[in-house]
């Protein structure tokens, strides 16, 4: 597990982070730890931009019918 080291937070930063864990039930560092994972997390505007440039990234191309590769699978 990869660590991490901030340096030079304000004390009154620090006091909110604990604030906030205490309201969630959870230690400093698992409220640090928690805010750093949800913003790594792609909102769903973001993921619509992927998807969106994905399909146009296919345009164009040939899709097979699963159903055929299926029965040339099952044939062999």
């Amino acid at each position: 597990m990869a660590q991490l080291l901030v340096r030079d937070l304000s004390p009154d930063t620090v006091e909110r982070l604990k604030s906030q864990a205490k309201r969630h039930g959870r230690s400093l560092q698992g409220e640090v730890k928690a805010i750093l994972e949800s913003s790594g997390k792609l909102s769903m505007t973001e993921a619509r931009r992927l998807s969106r440039e994905l399909r146009q990234g296919l345009e164009g191309q040939i899709q097979g019918d699963s159903a055929d590769l299926i029965r040339e699978d099952r044939d062999r």
